[in-house]
């Protein structure tokens, strides 16, 4: 199982006022809804995988999940306790970047050159598989 996207946006954190927080997570849960058409929701455990490219003064990587998870819900899953394992990343958009190793989605993020932010959900993996 395999949902990707991108966010051609600057995050907001869960330390947002309530209304722009609430229309950056209708803004999160539109963009997943246009490549997410057609499929059922995930109903297992999953893995979120989250690069956060950033250009100056970027937002703690743990203040932006929550938000992003709560957007996806009813969409991407039944609930985010379906979420079972969080991969977050936080990268200057002038760093190097290997693109062949990359995926697709992650690197027109990339070479935009604006700050975004690239969603996977897969399966979870047994817990030995990350240690």
């Amino acid at each position: 199982m395999l949902f990707e996207f991108l966010i051609p946006r600057r995050p907001l954190s869960i330390q947002a006022k309530h209304k722009n927080r609430q229309r950056w997570q209708q803004f999160v849960r539109a963009e997943a809804a246009k490549v997410w058409v057609g499929i059922a929701p995930f109903s297992s455990d999953l893995h979120l995988t989250v690069v956060y490219l950033f250009d100056t003064d970027p937002a703690d990587i743990d203040n932006i999940i929550k938000p992003i998870l709560d957007a996806l819900t009813g969409l991407a899953y039944p609930d985010d306790s379906f979420i079972t394992d969080i991969e977050a990343h936080k990268r200057h958009l002038a760093g190097t970047f290997d693109l062949t190793r990359c995926p697709q989605e992650l690197v027109r993020g990339i070479t935009t050159g604006e700050e975004c932010v690239y969603i996977r959900i897969t399966a979870a993996k047994v817990l030995e598989d990350y240690l």
